[in-house]
């Protein structure tokens, strides 16, 4: 589970970079894995929206992959220059075969860059399609923040959790991106 978000830091955004490469290496996935986590409430809110720091967890790609499609994937990876990374959790039991890949990139200032992906292997995920990716259906989505994902304070779990409760559909709300009221 996250730890409760600074509120003083709220408004906070992404850099512009961190999504562009993020972005590039989904839509050569696209065809091969379900999105989850950060990635998958992206592309669930409003076209558009302001990258905050709060709402979406962009520190990391999380991955659902078809066994059928594990093998494409992974060659789709390497040639793009991710490599496997060994993790604390490769040893443990679980039905999702968790892998880790990660790329370090230089930005035009010097600096290096990291994309991590955490590649995990299901068959069974109910899915909608939002923006042209496949992405984990938002209330499948939300029961992962107990095992999965851990950004579970998130403005758009937040938000998801309470607009599903209301009956209401969380694609494309609002919500999903605003910067909730603390008061």
């Amino acid at each position: 589970m996250g730890a409760p978000h600074n509120i003083k830091r709220y408004g906070e955004v992404w850099p512009e970079f961190r999504i562009l490469h993020g972005l590039e290496i989904l839509n050569k996935l696209k065809d091969k894995v379900i999105i989850s986590g950060g990635w998958a409430w992206h592309f669930m809110s409003e076209t558009g929206h302001t990258e905050y720091k709060h709402a979406h967890d962009h520190k990391d790609i999380d991955v659902f992959v078809k066994k059928e499609n594990a093998a494409e994937a992974v060659m789709i990876l390497q040639q793009e220059g991710f490599q496997k990374v060994w993790t604390r959790y490769d040893h443990l039991q679980s039905k999702e075969n968790f892998r880790r890949y990660e790329k370090t990139t230089e930005l035009e200032n010097g600096k290096s860059h990291r994309i991590t992906i955490d590649f995990f292997e299901r068959n069974d995920l109910e899915t909608i399609e939002v923006n042209g990716f496949r992405v984990v259906r938002p209330d499948v989505l939300l029961t992962f923040y107990t095992n999965i994902h851990s950004s579970d304070k998130c403005w758009a779990v937040m938000a998801a959790k309470d607009l599903l409760q209301k009956g209401i559909d969380p694609v494309g709300h609002p919500k999903l991106s605003e910067i909730p009221n603390v008061n």
